[in-house]
C-alpha cells in the first residue's frame, strides 16, 4: 500500500509540474501564434519519454531515473522531467547523441511549423518520441505522423515511450536525409537536427506549398516548397542548437580560424550565425567584414534558396549581392 500512494504521489507531483511547465510556456510566448498546441502540452506526459536522462555534475554526468528505489531521486526525476530544459537521454562514450529538446523552443517550432487539420507531417529525429505525440495529439490522427532516425535503439524507445502514453505514430528506423518516400506527400516536414543543406529528397516527397522547418547553422530555417525543385524561406528570429543530422554524406565540420577578427565579433552569438551559415563559402575576414557593413544583421534577415540543383544563403534578398552557395 505505500508503494501505491508513493506511485500516485508521484502522479500527481507529475501533474503539478506539467502544469506548471504549461503556465511557463504560454508566459513566453512561444504559441501565441497558435494556441492550439496548449492542449498538447496539457495533454501529453513528458515524464513517459523521459525514464531516464542525464543531469551535469562535477566531473561528469549524473543519471535520473524513475525506477530507483530512492523515492526522493524518484520525485527529483519527476520534477527534472517538467523543467523548461532540455534533457540529455542518451550518451554514448561521455558524449550527448540524443536528447528531448527544451519544451518552450519545442512549443515555438511547432506553432512554427503552422501544422493545419489533416497535414501529413514527417519528423526527422525521432529523439524521445515526445514531439511525435504533441504533434499526433494536435492532428488528432496518429496515422498523419511519421518520426524517422537513424538509430535502432532511438526508434525502439521511441515506439515504447508512445505506447505508454497511448500514441502510435509510425516510427521508421533510417537516414532521415533519405526522408520516407512510401509515406510521402507531405504537408510539413520538421526536423529536430541541425542540417548542413537542405536534402532535396525532402523537396521531392513534400505537397506543392509545403512548410519545411528545419534547424540550420544556429538558427531555425523555414522553407516554403514550390515542387521538387524549388524552395526558399527565411531563418526565424530565434537561436536554435540540436546535435547534427547523422547519416548519408554528413561532414564533419572544423573549427573556424578566426585570426584577425575582433574578439567583440567572435563572442556574439549573431556573428557566429553569419560564420555558421557561411562556412566553406566565405573566409571568416569576409564574413566579418559583411556582418560590420551591414550593422550586425538579426536572423531574419538571412534566408536560403533551392533552386534547379543550387542551393545558396542569402541576405536581404535572394538575388541581391550578399549570397553563397550553401555548405561550401
Amino acid at each position: 500500500m505505500g508503494a501505491h500512494a508513493l506511485h500516485r504521489d508521484l502522479d500527481v507531483v507529475a501533474a503539478e509540474e506539467r502544469a506548471a511547465l504549461v503556465h511557463r510556456i504560454e508566459a513566453s510566448g512561444a504559441w501565441a501564434d497558435d494556441p492550439v498546441w496548449r492542449d498538447a502540452f496539457v495533454a501529453v506526459p513528458r515524464h513517459l519519454f523521459v525514464p531516464y536522462y542525464y543531469v551535469g555534475v562535477k566531473g561528469g554526468y549524473e543519471r535520473r531515473w524513475g525506477e530507483s528505489p530512492d523515492p526522493r531521486t524518484r520525485e527529483r526525476w519527476v520534477r527534472g522531467a517538467y523543467a523548461d530544459a532540455p534533457l540529455a537521454t542518451r550518451m554514448r562514450d561521455g558524449e550527448l547523441v540524443s536528447s528531448s529538446s527544451q519544451p518552450s523552443l519545442m512549443a515555438m517550432m511547432l506553432a512554427a511549423l503552422e501544422v493545419e487539420d489533416g497535414a501529413r507531417v514527417l519528423e526527422i529525429g525521432a529523439g524521445t518520441g515526445y514531439n511525435a505525440a504533441l504533434i499526433a495529439h494536435r492532428l488528432g490522427d496518429d496515422a498523419l505522423v511519421t518520426t524517422i532516425d537513424l538509430e535502432p535503439e532511438i526508434t525502439e524507445a521511441a515506439r515504447q515511450h508512445l505506447a505508454a502514453a497511448g500514441y502510435r505514430p509510425l516510427v521508421v528506423t533510417g537516414d532521415g536525409a533519405r526522408g520516407v518516400p512510401e509515406r510521402a506527400p507531405f504537408d510539413r516536414i520538421i526536423a529536430t537536427c541541425t542540417l548542413a543543406s537542405v536534402p532535396r529528397a525532402w523537396l521531392a516527397q513534400c505537397a506543392p506549398g509545403a512548410r519545411i522547418l528545419a534547424p540550420l547553422a544556429t538558427g531555425l530555417i523555414a522553407l516554403t516548397v514550390r515542387d521538387a525543385g524549388h524552395a526558399e524561406g527565411r531563418f526565424l528570429h530565434t537561436p536554435a542548437y540540436f546535435v547534427p543530422l547523422r547519416g548519408e554524406g554528413r561532414p564533419e565540420s572544423e573549427p573556424a580560424r578566426l585570426g584577425g577578427v575582433p574578439s567583440r565579433a567572435r563572442e556574439n552569438e549573431l556573428f557566429r550565425f553569419l560564420l555558421e551559415l557561411s562556412r566553406g563559402s566565405l573566409d571568416p575576414q569576409e564574413a566579418y567584414q559583411l556582418w560590420e557593413r551591414e550593422g550586425c544583421p538579426q536572423r531574419e534577415r538571412y534566408g536560403i534558396t533551392v533552386s534547379d540543383g543550387r542551393e545558396w544563403a542569402w541576405l536581404d534578398d535572394p538575388e541581391g549581392p550578399y549570397a553563397w552557395p550553401l555548405g561550401g
